[in-house]
């Protein structure tokens, strides 16, 4: 008894892993927040290569996930929301340099009116040469606080229109600001995207959810050894599932492997705290006011092996 319980805590924290980053700019100092310097991307490029990183694309990830299939621990994919113009008049030729395939989100609206900072139609059909292109929503609003009709058509004009652009389907979608909750998640679901993908720290393994990858964001000087150590925590959220009317999280309720006896709970703005862990449920009852508009609520093993609920106002 005592040697299966050590091979399935063995299973539970060796399964493979690989990792989803985004990107929004490069080598635009105007906006630092978003930015990805030119050495910055070059460094972490480099990185990739010396340590046997494979660079895949989002779609080479969800194919492994759609067919039951491992995913490789060393496999990595690069995506980039919203099309700035800065990725291909600053940085595709280092993603060309080294081979790397890039898995680009168009904004389509900033593209279709040709709003300055974006690319245009004709640069996004020449970067479809090197890697895949696929959706990130027609006016980038915040989903959550549309209605179901709303959703579905802004997600409607958006395919149409990439479609008579550039000739073929989109593959993928992700989520404007990375803002969602279940309802949009349907809703997106709709348009038979072969994946969507959010914005929370975690990897991808072969028991993600194909409609709601992790991609960790890379913005700034980086460490990649501490973004590569991020894991996915297989967990089942019974509470919360929203933002709580009266902006008071008063109960966590989670179910996690029946292993795992020790955990901590992250609040945005009230950081860590230890949890215990009885019989494969977390079950906290507490009373924080949430003071964000969007608020991460966390479960972790280990700071790294974590899972996420984004509460939106």
């Amino acid at each position: 008894m005592k040697y299966f319980l050590l091979l399935c805590l063995s299973y539970f924290y060796v399964q493979a892993n690989a990792h989803i980053f985004v990107y929004h700019r490069f080598g635009d100092e105007k906006h630092h927040s978003t930015n990805t310097t030119l050495e910055e991307l070059e460094k972490e490029f480099e990185y990739f290569k010396t340590n046997n990183y494979k660079v895949v694309t989002v779609s080479q990830i969800a194919q492994k996930l759609k067919n039951g299939e491992e995913i490789p621990n060393n496999w990595v994919a690069f995506s980039i929301d919203d099309a700035y113009k800065s990725f291909y008049t600053n940085a595709i030729e280092i993603f060309k340099k080294y081979n790397y395939p890039f898995s680009l989100f168009v904004y389509v609206e900033a593209t279709d009116k040709k709003y300055p900072d974006f690319m245009t139609w004709e640069q996004i059909k020449d970067a479809s040469k090197y890697g895949e292109i696929s959706l990130h929503s027609y006016g980038h609003k915040h989903l959550t606080k549309l209605s179901n009709d709303e959703i579905f058509h802004e997600t409607k004009k958006a395919y149409d229109i990439f479609v008579e652009k550039v000739g073929f389907e989109p593959k993928g979608y992700t989520y404007p600001y990375g803002e969602y909750d279940e309802r949009v998640k349907e809703i997106i679901k709709k348009f038979n995207f072969e994946y969507i993908a959010n914005q929370n720290n975690g990897s991808v393994n072969n028991k993600s959810d194909i409609y709601d990858l992790n991609r960790i964001a890379l913005v700034g000087d980086v460490n990649l050894k501490e973004k590569l150590k991020y894991n996915t925590l297989e967990a089942t959220w019974i509470e919360p599932k929203v933002y709580p009317k009266d902006g008071r999280l008063k109960h966590v309720k989670v179910q996690v492997d029946p292993s795992i006896k020790n955990a901590k709970l992250f609040i945005s703005s009230y950081g860590w705290q230890d949890i215990k862990v009885k019989n494969g449920i977390i079950d906290i009852k507490l009373d924080k006011k949430l003071n964000l508009n969007r608020n991460r609520v966390a479960i972790s093993t280990n700071y790294y092996t974590i899972s996420n609920k984004l509460l939106i106002k």
